[in-house]
């Protein structure tokens, strides 16, 4: 159940970024939703439809959907009278990208997908709904810049494989996955770190 939550929580945070994209953009309410929805469930939706799941999880259960509308509804609101705040923002995108990197992950490993096809179905749920977010926003993508994020993703989840194979309890092994993920990314935005350029 606190997994559910926390996953909901994910979606909450990347409708919001999302919807944020959307306004800079300029774009109407219904521009607002879909771009906040495809942020939210765009990379799970793309890794159910690469693993043959059905139905897509959020057919399947529609919370998220309603979750992506309050959130767009209120980060509409909020912008109104509050300045958006920044450093709260890019923590709970963290957090949001490693919730959804790890879930992600835990899906591919219940479908019997090799170490390598895990850690690309849950970094493609990490990053995926990003991706789309910056394309329909007419961004050069996030995970195609410098910026330590995909990186991020892939990182914490080979840390889970490594230490479920070296025999710690899974639970132990996705918390360390999850906390490493947020950290890395949360110290490349602190110390300006970026992969190099060619």
């Amino acid at each position: 159940m606190l997994f559910y939550i926390l996953d909901l929580i994910g979606v909450a945070v990347f409708a919001a970024s999302g919807t944020l994209a959307a306004m800079a953009s300029h774009l109407d309410l219904l521009g607002i939703m879909v771009l906040a929805a495809m942020t939210a469930i765009g990379g799970g939706t793309v890794r159910d439809l690469l693993l043959n799941r059905h139905p897509v999880f959020w057919i399947e259960d529609p919370k998220p959907l309603l979750v992506i509308v309050a959130s767009a509804v209120f980060t509409i609101l909020w912008v109104q009278v509050l300045p958006v705040p920044t450093d709260a923002l890019l923590i709970a995108d963290a957090l949001g990208l490693a919730l959804f990197a790890m879930s992600g992950a835990k899906v591919a490993e219940a479908q019997g997908c090799r170490a390598l096809i895990v850690i690309l179905m849950g970094t493609l749920t990490g990053v995926g709904g990003g991706l789309v977010r910056d394309i329909l926003a007419a961004k050069v993508p996030l995970i195609l810049r410098q910026d330590i994020y995909a990186t991020a993703a892939i990182a914490g989840i080979l840390l889970y494989i490594l230490l479920k194979k070296a025999g710690t309890p899974p639970r132990w092994a996705f918390g360390a996955g999850l906390v490493s993920i947020v950290v890395v990314r949360l110290l490349a935005i602190q110390l300006g770190l970026r992969l190099p350029s060619f």
